[in-house]
């Protein structure tokens, strides 16, 4: 896929017109989540429970205290420069960011810490997953924006093979405008050995996923549910389309009851990706929500957009991957970028 400009690009949605609105005397507040895979934000600490040798001062990418501050400060000004203009209203770094690839509490602590973050006075959940090279998932969300309520982290097992361990699910309920949100994170199996065979690995993390979707709508059937992160597949994988149920479609309402919607299918369409490798694009970091987020009635919370953060700064400027995510290192060579993945990030809208 041809990788396109996604500045304008927001999902069908976007044509609700904000002024049109407001001749109806009606006034909206907006909001913005979103999701980052951080590409191995690991610190400079031997951790002898995982296998973190890699990034050790010692260790082949020379993982010294430099590479890490650089790190730190390069990820914060691309969170802090998240930003889109809605109606006349410019939101600026999402409230609600979940991340992953991030090697333990630690490394967020110092991530929110950055001068380009400290202002927004974000908030941590994090747990600790059974990973081997010790990855986790986590949420950061700005304390007067979003309050949490609960949270867990799920574990996947394997039956067939009870040696397997992969990154665990982290579910995190809050209140958003005055609203109950609850927050799937994910970071599924990865395609190591070859999309075909690594596939059903990323179907048994669709189907825990599902399971914690359908335990939430057992409770109450208009949960508003996102379900996010780098999911390892695209819009169009089975893991998505079947397990998940989130079909391939951009009109919500030609969803049976029970499909979620794929807030990242329309972009997928579009030729849009989040991370390129040997020259094609891929849409692993997805947005993917439950029906009590759509509609129309807007005196409860509601999906407006998604986009996919792509900036010039986020992209590597010459060379053979020009236009390529500028990551923190590439073919062994240190390049001081960002991540291997662009961020992704959604509009809620909700009448005051």
């Amino acid at each position: 896929m041809k990788q396109k400009t996604t500045l304008f690009l927001l999902s069908f949605f976007l044509v609700l017109s904000l002024a049109g609105q407001a001749q109806e005397k009606k006034q909206y507040q907006l909001g913005m989540v979103g999701f980052y895979n951080l590409e191995n934000l690991f610190d400079t600490i031997d951790d002898p429970l995982t296998n973190d040798q890699e990034f050790l001062p010692n260790g082949s990418y020379g993982w010294t205290s430099m590479k890490y501050h650089n790190k730190l400060h390069n990820l914060a000004v691309a969170i802090s420069s998240i930003s889109q203009e809605v109606g006349g209203v410019t939101l600026r770094t999402p409230d609600v960011l979940g991340v992953s690839e991030i090697e333990n509490r630690l490394v967020l602590e110092d991530l929110v810490s950055q001068p380009e973050l400290q202002p927004y006075n974000f908030g941590i959940v994090h747990y600790d997953g059974p990973d081997r090279r010790g990855v986790d998932v986590g949420l950061l969300y700005k304390k007067d924006k979003f309050t949490v309520l609960g949270s867990r982290s799920v574990r996947l097992y394997d039956s067939v093979n009870p040696n397997f361990l992969t990154r665990d699910q982290l579910v995190v309920t809050g209140l958003y405008m005055g609203d109950t949100l609850h927050f799937i994170v994910n970071h599924w199996p990865s395609r190591l050995g070859g999309e075909k065979r690594s596939s059903p690995k990323r179907e048994m993390a669709a189907r825990l996923t599902r399971r914690i979707v359908d335990s939430i709508l057992a409770v109450s059937p208009q949960a508003k549910i996102i379900v996010t992160g780098d999911l390892n597949d695209d819009p169009i994988n089975k893991s998505v389309v079947e397990v998940l149920r989130a079909p391939k479609e951009d009109d919500p309402s030609k969803l049976k009851p029970g499909e979620m919607f794929n807030a990242s299918y329309g972009l997928f369409k579009r030729g849009v990706g989040t991370l390129c490798y040997r020259g094609n694009w891929n849409l692993f970091d997805q947005m993917i929500i439950s029906q009590g987020l759509l509609g129309k009635d807007r005196s409860t919370l509601k999906f407006y957009g998604a986009r996919i953060f792509n900036d010039p700064m986020l992209k590597q400027k010459d060379g053979r991957y020009i236009g390529y995510p500028l990551r923190t290192h590439a073919g062994g060579v240190y390049l001081n970028g960002y991540s291997d993945h662009f961020p992704v990030y959604m509009i809620l809208i909700k009448e005051k």
